[in-house]
């Protein structure tokens, strides 16, 4: 641990910007993974899932924890996905 207060308080803050973060990262992630198995099971909520998906990508966008271009390619890269597979 650093000995400078305000560097104490940089790592706090890091840590907790950390896991926020991946929490929604991992929302992202588990989102992507719903929708691309939807597609693949045919199931009738499809749109449903690749809607909420979006949501999550845009979210991540809007707060930083994605880059815009990462976002649009996995937005893009879904949509690739369920134009193929339906």
């Amino acid at each position: 641990m650093a000995n400078i207060k305000s560097k104490q308080k940089a790592i706090i803050a890091n840590q907790k910007a950390n896991k926020r973060n991946s929490a929604i990262e991992s929302s992202v992630k588990t989102a992507i993974k719903k929708a691309r198995k939807a597609v693949d099971s045919k199931d009738k909520n499809v749109a449903e899932y690749v809607k909420n998906a979006h949501h999550e990508i845009d979210k991540a966008v809007s707060k930083g924890v994605l880059h815009q271009n990462n976002g649009a390619r996995k937005a893009s890269c879904l949509d690739a996905y369920v134009a193929k597979n339906k």
